[in-house]
């Protein structure tokens, strides 16, 4: 049995390591964290492919303001669009394939895409049921293949076309690369409301700190983000989730406090591989993995929360809650 040494500490590969002139990939970057996240490193001479359903109108024009050709301008990065089903693992396949080819490569990914158990893919309506998208005979929940199956699908992926590039370096200690992950406060929470969105960011947890050691051995860094309350659309145009919110005692974060946190994650060489930077309202810190006191403070609290623990118990006062046709 390894010792809690071992699994806390590794040895971070120091080379120096800074976003400009790179290439990356992020999913989900249409709207949210990964579109503030884009926009840094776009800003910042990376160029990126945003992977995506769609964009909003403002990642829209950030994708409009950086298209052309990639170095037309000195120091110029390039934004390609490049709409994408992250359950589907060909058209994962096809982003790294895309970004090859337009950018010559790829040295960060960001599988960022995630949702917060909408009523239709969501543990307390079953598939099948009314409110559920969820195919009963489908074999799989959409929330777990977006929130879980999807980052550590992509992970493989990026893993795969850092040590064996088509053209140039392969990844080294000395020729580093980059995957960030975005995990939430509930990896180290409990909430009956929404499950499935906590047992995903638990999963991520774990994730990223099993595939710490490759920091030191390989170059490739994983780590990731841990965000609490923040003001994206994964709140605010679901209604349902806007009723854990108490306007007179929480408060908001930033997507653009988050983004930061990943760019940290990318560039500052004491955070080494495992490394899970929890976020707040103008408060950012790293998340031990034993013993942690847990998240705290502004950006964090939801204060309302429990109050909907009444409607899932109603939920399941339902006549005949989780049984279907073919049950």
């Amino acid at each position: 049995m390894a010792t809690s040494k071992y699994l806390l500490d590794s040895v971070p590969n120091t080379h120096p390591f800074s976003v400009k002139g790179k290439r990356a990939i992020v999913t989900g970057a249409g709207s949210g964290i990964n579109f503030s996240f884009a926009a840094i490193l776009l800003a910042r001479g990376c160029s990126v492919l945003i992977a995506d359903l769609a964009l909003r109108p403002e990642a829209q024009r950030l994708v409009d303001e950086y298209a052309g050709k990639e170095g037309e301008v000195e120091g110029k990065a390039k934004a390609v669009f490049l709409k994408t089903d992250v359950t589907d693992w060909k058209q994962l396949e096809r982003i790294f394939e895309v970004a090859r080819g337009v950018f010559g490569g790829v040295d960060i990914v960001c599988p960022g895409a995630g949702i917060y158990d909408p009523h239709w893919s969501n543990f307390w309506h079953p598939p099948g049921s009314a409110k559920s998208k969820d195919k009963q005979d489908a074999g799989r929940y959409t929330s777990i293949d977006i929130n879980i199956t999807h980052p550590i699908r992509t992970t493989q992926l990026a893993i795969s076309e850092f040590l064996n590039p088509k053209d140039g370096e392969k990844v080294s200690v000395t020729n580093p690369k980059r995957v960030v992950i975005i995990s939430s406060i509930a990896g180290q929470l409990s909430n009956l409301a929404t499950p499935l969105y906590v047992a995903g960011k638990h999963a991520m947890n774990g994730f990223i700190r099993s595939l710490g050691h490759l920091d030191s051995t390989t170059g490739i860094r994983v780590n990731g983000v841990a965000p609490g309350v923040i003001k994206t659309p994964l709140w605010f145009e679901h209604p349902e989730k806007m009723t854990f919110i108490d306007p007179t005692q929480d408060e908001w974060a930033t997507p653009e406090e988050v983004a930061e946190a990943m760019v940290r994650c990318l560039e500052e060489p004491e955070l080494g591989g495992g490394t899970i930077l929890e976020v707040g309202a103008k408060q950012t810190r790293r998340v031990a993995q034993l013993n942690d006191p847990g998240p705290c403070g502004p950006g964090h609290t939801v204060s309302r929360l429990t109050d909907n623990y009444a409607e899932v118990f109603g939920w399941l006062g339902e006549k005949g809650w989780g049984r279907t046709s073919k049950l």
